[in-house]
């Protein structure tokens, strides 16, 4: 299930991607391709292989024993599964965003500075720029300025959710996963993060997990209908919400299972 657009397009095509923890199958023979600058909404009801797939984009799921893949995903053309792929360099091109905020206990200014410091980046001024603009990138700049060297830990719910992106795209991917990143959130610090989705998205490319299909409805460009670890339906997501092609899928959306 491939959105139409030409090869140089997609950024992220999944091939007959299986992933098995021990015996049993999480996800099976997901094909899929995300194109480049778009937001991809995955869908679909609790355990069904959602955050499966997005912790298979930048290998995340290598940690975990006793787990296998099989298939591919290919990223510009490249299998991320090659053994010559390097997995270190795979992650700084792949950042990703969990449910639940997790800032360093530090300021918030190291919370974004050690991450461009592990990554190689030692030029204070470099430094300095990177986390000015990932503040700017994520409308907190103007709420932080002048408490840079204040825990993060005492910025709000919403807040810190902002920073961990900040943090995510300081080090400049190409491609962000978010794993219900407003799932936590009251209902303004949520529209703040999907007002920026919308403005991310015009660098990067996104694949979100949400189970608010309000939510994906509005962020997304495309979504992708998970169910018991395969991918059912996959089209645009105001042809998903207004004429799926599947019944489950119709099902789901209006509320008949899930």
């Amino acid at each position: 299930m491939e959105p139409q657009g030409t090869a140089l397009e997609e950024k992220i095509i999944s091939r007959n991607l299986s992933f098995y923890y021990g015996a049993n199958p999480a996800i099976k023979e997901i094909n899929l391709s995300v194109r480049k600058n778009t937001v991809v909404a995955l869908i679909g009801p609790s355990g069904c292989g959602k955050s499966t797939f997005i912790r298979c984009i930048n290998r995340m799921n290598d940690i975990i024993p006793h787990t296998r893949v099989e298939g591919d995903i290919i990223i510009d053309g490249d299998s991320i599964f090659s053994p010559r792929y390097d997995v270190t360099r795979l992650r700084r091109r792949v950042g990703m965003v969990f449910q639940k905020s997790n800032p360093f206990p530090k300021s918030i200014y190291e919370n974004i500075a050690y991450g461009l410091k592990i990554n190689g980046i030692g030029d204070r001024y470099d430094i300095e720029r990177r986390v000015e603009e990932s503040l700017k990138n994520t409308a907190l700049w103007e709420e932080v300025k002048d408490r840079l060297s204040e825990s993060a830990l005492r910025l709000s719910g919403g807040q810190q959710q902002r920073l961990c992106i900040a943090r995510t795209i300081a080090i400049e991917p190409e491609i962000i996963l978010m794993d219900e990143p407003a799932s936590a959130l009251d209902p303004i610090s949520t529209q703040k993060i999907e007002e920026l989705i919308q403005d991310l998205k015009t660098r990067y490319t996104i694949v979100i997990v949400t189970h608010n299909m309000q939510q994906a409805a509005r962020v997304s460009d495309f979504t992708a209908f998970f169910y018991l670890g395969r991918l059912i339906e996959m089209n645009r997501t105001d042809t998903i919400f207004t004429k799926p092609e599947n019944e489950m899928t119709e099902n789901y959306i209006t509320g008949k299972f899930g």
